[in-house]
Order: C-alpha cells, then structure tokens, then sequence
C-alpha cells in the first residue's frame, strides 16, 4: 500500500496502537502524560529527530504533564501509511519513556455554520477570523497559526428563524462518544437526534443551542 494513497479511517485505527491513538476526522492523535515539563520536552525532541528523519511531521503541542502529538497527510486531506508509521515510530518512543496515554483528552472541536448562500457567507468568515482555506477542501477554513476551531459551512434548503445556525462538531475517539452523549444529557441537555450515530449526535441545552458530537464512523471516509 503506497504511502501517499489516502487510507480509510478503519484501516487507520485497526493499524495503530490503541493504548494511545484515536482517528478524529482526518486526523490522528495521541496525548501522553509526562512526569514534568523537562521529560516532556525530551519526547518533543525525540519525535522531532523522528520526523525529520521521516519526512512527515506533525503538529505537536507540549504543556505542563502532557505532549500531544496529531499528524496528518495534508497532501491527499486524510491519512495515509506516512500517519500510521510515524504513530508507531512515537508509540515506540513513547514506550522507551515509560509515558502512557491520556485518551479522553483527544477531541477535535470544529464550529458549523448554517448558510442559503454559502459562497456570499463564507468569505466574511474568512475576512473576520483571518483563516485560510483548508487544504483539500473548498467548504473549510482553517486557522493558519494551528490554535483555533476549524470552520465549515452547512447548506440550508430555507431559513429557520427558530433555530441557531451555527453550532460546535465536538469530535471526540469512537470509544468515548456515548459517554460523552450520556454526560451532557446528565448535565442537562436532551438529546435531538441519534439517526445519524455513531457519525454523530445532535444535542441541545436547556435553551436549545445546539451541539454535535462526532466521530469517524458511518461515514464515507470510515
């Protein structure tokens, strides 16, 4: 399998190390937990000389007790055998150390916004966030620092004046979406529509503003 060919996301998740990887759209991440930021440093370092070494390199976030570490192939907009044996290179590393994985952290937050005219609405988002265009993709913007949500654009058929038109796509690993379904619920929201799970819920709080949680299943990618 050539490592440029997009994979799907099923491939990608029976071919990594589950103790520290999960598939959120496109992406896949892993956050390990570090004993202080000087070994969380080293890590970076190792996976950095990795990287290179690879030529493929991923985004890396390091805090105080936790690396975060998501890689993709922006080229073909997905993931790829470049993704899957850069994730065994830092599993490998990752276990040299000694560090284990924080699943539950892994999410990916994305903000919708409902348009009848979405190339008229699009452009003002782009203007006022200061976002480019996603790669690979013509409906997308994405912030070009890496820091905030990705935004997409939702076609409506006709307005709605009863209903918010923007909402958030909580992205969360599909081993972790129910209970995260069945703690808002608890916190007080309802739940509006399980037809499209376990691609994705459509919740709302107690004044109807809406949110989605999402994974990568039943979809076209998965």
């Amino acid at each position: 399998m050539g490592g440029s060919e997009k994979l799907p996301h099923s491939v990608v998740t029976d071919a990594v190390d589950a103790r520290h990887w999960r598939v959120l759209l496109g992406r896949l991440r892993a956050t390990f937990r570090t004993a202080d930021f000087a070994q969380g440093a080293a890590f970076v370092a190792r996976v950095a000389e990795a990287a290179d070494a690879a030529n493929h390199h991923p985004d890396v976030l390091l805090r105080w007790g936790q690396v975060t570490v998501t890689t993709s192939s922006h080229d073909v907009n997905g993931l790829t055998r470049r993704d899957v044996d850069l994730a065994g290179t830092v599993t490998a590393l990752a276990d040299e150390l000694g560090l284990t994985a924080d699943v539950p952290r892994s999410e990916l937050l994305e903000v919708a916004v409902d348009a009848l005219d979405i190339p008229a609405v699009r452009p003002f988002w782009k203007a006022v966030l200061a976002y480019e265009d996603q790669p690979g993709d013509d409906n997308g913007l994405v912030d070009p620092a890496g820091e905030g949500p990705a935004f997409w654009f939702q076609q409506m058929d006709e307005p709605r004046p009863q209903r918010n038109r923007i909402h958030l796509d909580v992205t969360v690993p599909h081993d972790e979406a129910q209970a995260r379904v069945d703690a808002a619920v608890a916190a007080g929201g309802r739940l509006l529509s399980d037809t499209r799970a376990p691609a994705f819920w459509v919740l709302a709080d107690p004044e109807g503003n809406e949110a989605c949680v999402c994974t990568w299943q039943s979809r076209s990618s998965s």
